[in-house]
C-alpha cells in the first residue's frame, strides 16, 4: 500500500493495522465480516432486510470482485494479539459514469472494521489506501454506497469532504 509518511500527513500515526489485498483463502474470514454489516444496514433500515441466503451471495460477490481487476478487495489485519487475524475489509469497484465527467468513478461498496478497531484512525487508513487503489485503477472520483439512515457513515465521510451527490428514494411494493 501507500509509503508510510508519504504524502501524508507528518504527525499521521500508523494504524494498528496490516492493510493487503485480499485473496481467496480470505473468503472464510470477510464473508462473516460483510454479514455483519448487512446486519446492521438493516437495523438502520428495514428495506435493508438481510435475505436467508446472504452467506452464498456474500461469498459469491466478493469471489468475482477478487477476479474483477475493476475491483479492490483489502483486508485489514489485526497487529499484537490479533496478528495474521482480518479486522476488516474494504470493498470498491470503478465504474463508468457515461454523462458525468470525471468519466469513472470509485465506488467504495462496503467498508467493515470489527469495533475494537474503531476510532483509532483506521477507518480513515482505509478510506485512504482504498482511495489511492481506485485512483491508480482510472477513477477520477471517489463515492460511497451506505444507507441513508447511517449517521455514523453520514458523519464518517462528511468529515473527510464527502458530500451526497445523489439520492436513492424506495418504498415497499
Amino acid at each position: 500500500m501507500a509509503d508510510e509518511g508519504k504524502g501524508h500527513p507528518a504527525d499521521a500515526v500508523a494504524p494498528p493495522i496490516h492493510l493487503r489485498p485480499a485473496r481467496e483463502a480470505d473468503l472464510g474470514a470477510i464473508v462473516p465480516l460483510l454479514l455483519r454489516l448487512k446486519r446492521l444496514n438493516e437495523e438502520f433500515d428495514p428495506l435493508l432486510k438481510v435475505r436467508e441466503d446472504a452467506e452464498r451471495q456474500a461469498r459469491d460477490i466478493v469471489r468475482s470482485h477478487l477476479a474483477d481487476p475493476k475491483a479492490v478487495v483489502l483486508v485489514a489485519e489485526g497487529l499484537g494479539a490479533d496478528r495474521d487475524k482480518v479486522v476488516g475489509f474494504v470493498r470498491a469497484v470503478v465504474r463508468e459514469r457515461p454523462f458525468y465527467v470525471p468519466e469513472f468513478e470509485g465506488v467504495i461498496v462496503d467498508i467493515y472494521l470489527l469495533p475494537l478497531y474503531r476510532r483509532k484512525g483506521v477507518g480513515e487508513y482505509l478510506l485512504r489506501e482504498v482511495s489511492a487503489a481506485l485512483k491508480a485503477k482510472g477513477a477520477g472520483v471517489v463515492t460511497a454506497e451506505f444507507p441513508a439512515q447511517n449517521e455514523i457513515a453520514v458523519r464518517f465521510y462528511a468529515k473527510r469532504g464527502f458530500r451526497p451527490i445523489t439520492s436513492i428514494h424506495a418504498r415497499s411494493l
